[in-house]
Parts: structure tokens; C-alpha cells; sequence
């Protein structure tokens, strides 16, 4: 398995206040490349976004804070939205539908691309689906996974986007919906082999330098990928395509190469009420796609761990934050033990998943 590059503080054991050994075994073999815009373009995928329904009680426009420089810095951001704006009342598990103004915070804090093929996308029936595209229309923001009818899943399946000459293919789709999905229209992508094909050829038809798809898929919870996600990754890097980088489990999985290809099996939460061992770390994605010699090079992922503190630990209200910038600040937390937790949890699901940190 090649070396991912992971994102990581590397901080004093003073300011921890114990030994900074107790939590890592410091292995940085080289400082994370910045974001740079000159002859290159980057993406950044994030995890799954969610509004539990303890959520609902506290004003979600602190919850991304810490995290809009991050989000900010790629040319694409990109998020899994799980969850339906199929109006009110606004619910949280099982059967979710949030606030629209959750999506548009959303996109204010720097998130460009929403992702919809996952399993709560029809939480609401056919009839939230729709509001939900509805709504992201009205929004102006870009997404794929789902589609109105027939010219939008052309459009959208693969999503292109392009940036000083690149262009990247996006490919979302899911194992399954909790609620039935239509044969027809508006309909979710589904892990129709037949039909992803058809959608990789098209993307190499429309001349696409990367082509990266976003699975919605594994078991839920497991920190290592599943017999059938690893062939379903095989199969699609057979199909020409550049990274996978997957959701669904809620917690972060392991990370590998099939020929030579990324594979990122999960990047776990973003945004959650989630409280379930290991299900408050997260992972953001940042590939760079380079120009070199005339051609596109796909480089080494970049890994940025992320926590999700809940009301009451770091803050009042819940609160997504980068590990990185906050690994020495254990006095800024309102609850230390849980301080403790985001270190504890990082070093038990790196050391599970062989993610090198």
C-alpha cells in the first residue's frame, strides 16, 4: 500500500499536557502540499452532512464555522448531503427532511457540488425528491446523483467540471434507497454496472482528464472496507476510473491502491449527532489534479482529519472542526474528556484502518 499524505499537527507535548507520545507516534514523512491555483486544480470531498433531530434544536449556521478556510480553498468542494428537503416538519433519523436554509449554509460555507445518491435521498418519497432538486435549482448550486428527468441525468451523470483546461468527471451513485425509488423520473443513480459504464464511456467521450466516482456503498460502522466494496472498486478501476472515494459507513475506513488508482473506501461524518464509537472523526479528501508534459496527473490524496464536537464539549452547539488546528488547544474545551476522545479516537481508527498519520 503506498504512503497517503495525511494532514496532520505535529504540536508540543507542553501544550497537551501530558506526553504528546501517549497519543501519536510522529510520522510526517512530508509536509502537506498548500492548495495552489497555478496549473492546477483541486477538489476537496467531504463526508456525510446530517441534521439528527437533536440538530434541529440549535442554529446550525456555527456548525461549519471552523471549517470554511478548508472548504474554501479547493476549486471544488464537495459534500454528501444526507438528506431530503422534503419541507415540514422538519425530522431528523429515520426518516430525515431538513431545513432548506441548512443546504444554502451549506454552500455559503464554501461547498460547491452536492452529492445525492445515498440512502435517506428519498426519505421523504418521490414527492421530497423533487422538492429537494427543486430547491438545490433554486440555490444555483452544482450536484449529481439524482436528476429531474432524462436531460438532467445526462447532465449530471457524470457531472463535469472544468477549471483552466481541466476537466473532471464526478460519478455518484448508491447501493440503495431506504424508500422505494421510481422506475421512472426524477431517479437516483443507482450501482447499476450497466448503467455506470455507460456513464464512464461518456465521460471519456467528453474528453474528461480524471474521472472520479463517489460511491454511496459498505457496511455501516466497519472501519475496514467489505469483500464486496473491494470488488466493486476493482471493477471500476478496470472501468478507467482516476480515484474512488466513497460514504455510507459513518465512520472512516481504510485506504489502498488497486493499479495504481486511489481508493478511499470512506471518509466517514462531516456534520452529525452521531455519538457511536468512531463515528465523530471524519476525513476530507483534497486530490490536485496537475498539468504536466500536456497531460493531467492525478497526485497522492491528502488526508484532513476532522471532529465533530457536540453541544456542550468545545462549544455550545455542535461544531465540525479541523484536528489539525485545534490538537494543541486542549484548554479552549468546555469538556476536556472529550478533547481526550478526539485524540484517542484518531490514533484507535488510524491504527485499525493502517491510515499513516
Amino acid at each position: 500500500m503506498r504512503t497517503f499524505l495525511i494532514s496532520i499537527l505535529i504540536f508540543m507535548a507542553s501544550a497537551l499536557g501530558t506526553s504528546a507520545q501517549t497519543y501519536f507516534d510522529f510520522k510526517v514523512p512530508f509536509p502537506a502540499a498548500p492548495l495552489v491555483k497555478n496549473d492546477t486544480v483541486s477538489l476537496l470531498i467531504v463526508g456525510d452532512v446530517m441534521m439528527h433531530a437533536r440538530q434541529l434544536e440549535y442554529d446550525y449556521t456555527e456548525f461549519l464555522e471552523e471549517m470554511k478556510p478548508l472548504l474554501n480553498k479547493a476549486d471544488f468542494t464537495i459534500a454528501n448531503m444526507e438528506f431530503s428537503l422534503g419541507g415540514k416538519p422538519y425530522s431528523g433519523y429515520p426518516a430525515f427532511s431538513a431545513p432548506d436554509g441548512y443546504a444554502n449554509y451549506v454552500k455559503e460555507c464554501g461547498v460547491d457540488v452536492f452529492l445525492m445518491a445515498n440512502n435517506h435521498i428519498l426519505d421523504r418519497g418521490i414527492k421530497g425528491l423533487k422538492r429537494t432538486l427543486s430547491v438545490y435549482d433554486s440555490l444555483g448550486i452544482r450536484f449529481c446523483g439524482a436528476a429531474r428527468d432524462s436531460l438532467s441525468m445526462d447532465e449530471s451523470f457524470p457531472l463535469i467540471l472544468r477549471k483552466d483546461g481541466l476537466s473532471i468527471a464526478l460519478l455518484n451513485f448508491t447501493y440503495g434507497t431506504n424508500a422505494p425509488a421510481s422506475r421512472g423520473y426524477p431517479a437516483v443513480c443507482m450501482m447499476d454496472k450497466d448503467k455506470i459504464h455507460h456513464a464512464i464511456a461518456k465521460a471519456k467521450e467528453k474528453k474528461a482528464d480524471v474521472i472520479i466516482a463517489l460511491p454511496h456503498w459498505g457496511t455501516e460502522y466497519q472501519l475496514t472496507h467489505s469483500s464486496e466494496q473491494a470488488k466493486w472498486a476493482g471493477w471500476l478501476v478496470e472501468e478507467g476510473v482516476d480515484a474512488i472515494v466513497g460514504a455510507h459507513p459513518h465512520v472512516v475506513q481504510d485506504t489502498t491502491h488497486i493499479s495504481g488508482v486511489p481508493i478511499i473506501y470512506s471518509t466517514g461524518n462531516f456534520i452529525s449527532n452521531m455519538s457511536a464509537r468512531n463515528t465523530r472523526l471524519g476525513m476530507a479528501v483534497e486530490l490536485r489534479i496537475i498539468r504536466k508534459d500536456g497531460r493531467a496527473v492525478l497526485q497522492e490524496p491528502v488526508l484532513h482529519f476532522t471532529w465533530c464536537t457536540l453541544p456542550g464539549m468545545l462549544s455550545k452547539t455542535y461544531k465540525t472542526i479541523p484536528i489539525k488546528k485545534w490538537a494543541s488547544r486542549k484548554d479552549d474545551w468546555l469538556t476536556k474528556s472529550d478533547y481526550e476522545n478526539m485524540l484517542a479516537t484518531l490514533k484507535r481508527v488510524c491504527e485499525s484502518t493502517s491510515i499513516n498519520y
